[in-house]
């Protein structure tokens, strides 16, 4: 299994095209200790030439113009067009995570796979239409419940994939004339994959939206090679903060990396420490550990966390 990372920022990416805090200054003056990223997505391929992506991100154009892997490539009989994409798999239906579709409308095929939650969604919103279905077919996913990803030819990828709750709210778009907030089964998933058939390779998780940690994510992610996370932010005033926003990280459904309910200390809680590399993702561009040389930064690393970057390469 190849695992990249297409983007390792929250929505808004990094720099965010209408902050002018100080990281975002530095990150949109090329300093090399604030590296830029684009909205969080990730490219998983069991050949290394056929990619699955987890999550179609407004930056999805941009992320597919930077990574060779995804380009366009010669065909037989001299066709023009072409994309190793052949499917998308979605974590939920926040723009951060569908935008992104909407690059994928010239008629090229894929399968998109998602909860029928996320499927309710865009089949509600006629935009997605432009996603023919002769030409894009979706798949629903039951939670829980492994399935081998396969090749638009029919083929087997080689990866197997499993879709599982993860607590959180529903999308912000989808806010409005709601006094519960709180997810539903199905609309907040994180993703595991595993190269099937293949005993020595272990499990990726991918999980970039989550409010609080409960006792089964803990077993789930216990003997996970990798996990990518949500690092949205720091602390849970963060946006208040610093005159940012009205809303806590638990308000917008991200659980916070400081403090005793944070992810850093539910971390250090997972049966046996196991887990051989944790890595935060979906990072906010108000959030100091993007700074390489922030005291933040120096925390979760001595924590034994990496912090994603557009381009990562986190195969298992």
């Amino acid at each position: 299994m190849r695992a990249v990372v297409l983007g390792a920022a929250a929505g808004g990416g990094f720099p965010q095209w209408n902050s002018n805090a100080e990281a975002c200054r530095r990150a949109r003056a090329g300093d090399s200790k604030a590296l830029a990223r684009t909205q969080a997505s990730l490219a998983v391929s069991g050949d290394g030439n056929r990619w699955f992506l987890i999550n179609a991100s407004p930056d999805l154009r941009q992320q597919i113009e930077a990574r060779d892997i995804l380009h366009p490539r010669a065909q037989p009989g001299g066709g023009l067009r072409s994309s190793p994409i052949e499917g998308v798999v979605l974590t939920g239906a926040d723009v951060d995570a569908i935008a992104g579709l909407l690059h994928l409308r010239e008629r090229q095929a894929f399968t998109l796979h998602a909860t029928d939650r996320v499927l309710d969604v865009l089949d509600a919103n006629p935009i997605f239409g432009v996603l023919a279905p002769d030409c894009v077919q979706r798949q629903e996913v039951p939670l829980g419940r492994p399935f081998a990803l396969s090749h638009l030819d029919g083929s087997d990828s080689g990866l197997t994939v499993e879709l599982f709750d993860v607590p959180g709210k529903v999308a912000l778009w989808l806010e409005q004339g709601r006094a519960d907030l709180t997810g539903q089964p199905g609309d907040t998933v994180g993703v595991e994959i595993r190269a099937a058939g293949n005993a020595s390779e272990g499990r990726l998780l991918y999980i970039p939206g989550c409010a609080r940690m409960t006792d089964a994510l803990k077993q789930r992610i216990a003997d996970a090679s990798v996990v990518l996370f949500d690092g949205t932010l720091w602390r849970d005033d963060e946006m208040i903060a610093r005159g940012l926003g009205p809303k806590t990280g638990q308000r917008m459904g991200h659980m916070s990396l400081s403090g005793p309910e944070g992810t850093i200390a539910a971390f250090r809680d997972i049966p046996g420490q196991r887990v051989q590399r944790r890595i935060l993702i979906h990072i906010n561009n108000s959030n100091p550990i993007l700074l390489d040389d922030s005291a933040e930064r120096a925390g979760v690393e001595k924590e034994g966390w990496e912090v994603a970057y557009d381009g990562m390469e986190v195969s298992p």
